[in-house]
């Protein structure tokens, strides 16, 4: 274990984070991002993810905090995630031991990172924004369900689209309102210059279930690993593009899956089919309480929220908001 060691600093020593740390690290995430960690369930792909680092820091021989980071943007960029202190060590300075001595280890061995990446949904008081600047927001639709009711969560939806479009089952598939793109159609769309003006990027990057990368042929790598589902109104220059990350498994409520689906541009209706034909393509892998977080621009968030009441789609948390910040390394 020795060898994973990588430093020390205000008392804590640094170690790269192995596999068989897992229950440690556990052990210090309670009630991590109110339930929605996704920590449990990616923690054993992070021990392998090209271009990734994961370091822990230890007191007196115990596990106190994490931090994560990936290479991004043709080597330019560092994309923080999962930062956590041990609720016995909570403000004490440790977060901030482990941010610089984090910094110190990228510039160290990715001498090209000029510039260091997070989004976070808490609210940015003076000290953030003294540190970062702030790019972009996004809002956050929280809604739940039982995995049972989601046939009956499709059709209440699919009955609405119909009475408002004139659109019923038989136009959809001769004339599709949204096109699902294969990898090669996606590495077109985000490879087109003009994508961030034409689907309003927030700050010019696409957010992956909280992971921000630039549309840039390095960073489609990292999308490619993670089986998204992509749609989009059309296949050159769309004006709306969304997509979905397989349902995984969070602590949220004793045990739920957690389903995100990413959206950008500004069509309200066409936010609306996106929501429905994402449900219809996971409905038979889902089980027990799902989760279902919506991330769109603002404008979408009340009409969004207006189609979302049916029976048996409950709206959680009334306001949530993801924060998209830089600062140079």
């Amino acid at each position: 274990m020795e060898k994973s060691k990588v430093g020390e600093r205000g008392g804590l020593t640094f170690w790269l984070a192995q596999p068989e740390d897992y229950d440690e690290v556990m052990a210090i995430s309670d009630n991590i991002y109110q339930g929605m960690d996704y920590l449990p369930y990616r923690y054993k792909n992070w021990m392998t993810e090209p271009n990734r680092v994961v370091i822990i820091a230890r007191k007196e021989g115990n596990v106190v905090a994490l931090q994560s980071g990936i290479l991004a943007d043709e080597g330019q960029t560092i994309v923080l995630e999962g930062l956590r202190v041990s609720p016995s060590e909570r403000g004490r300075g440790i977060a901030g031991i482990m941010q610089r001595f984090m910094d110190d280890y990228i510039r160290q061995i990715y001498p090209s990172v000029r510039v260091k990446r997070i989004t976070r949904k808490d609210a940015l008081g003076p000290e953030i924004l003294a540190k970062f600047s702030f790019l972009a927001r996004r809002a956050v639709l929280f809604l739940k369900a039982e995995a049972e009711s989601f046939d009956a969560i499709i059709s209440a939806l699919k009955a609405k689209l119909s009475t408002e479009t004139g659109a019923g089952d038989a136009t959809l598939e001769q004339k599709p309102i949204l096109v699902e793109l294969d990898r090669e159609q996606v590495k077109k769309v985000l490879l087109d210059p003009d994508i961030a003006s034409q689907l309003d990027l927030p700050g010019g990057v696409i957010i992956q279930d909280w992971q921000p990368l630039k549309p840039v042929e390095s960073n489609l790598e990292i999308l490619g690993r993670k089986s998204l589902t992509w749609l989009a109104d059309r296949l050159y220059q769309p004006s709306f593009l969304s997509f979905h990350t397989p349902p995984y498994p969070v602590p949220y409520k004793g045990g739920s899956l957690n389903f995100n689906i990413d959206m950008y541009g500004r069509n309200l209706d066409l936010a609306c089919w996106a929501l429905l034909i994402h449900l219809q393509r996971v409905k038979y892998e889902l089980m027990g309480t799902v989760v279902v977080r919506v991330y769109m621009h603002h404008s979408l968030r009340e009409g969004l929220n207006v189609f979302c009441q049916c029976p048996g789609l409950q709206k959680d948390w009334e306001k949530w908001e993801q924060f998209l910040l830089e600062q140079n390394l």
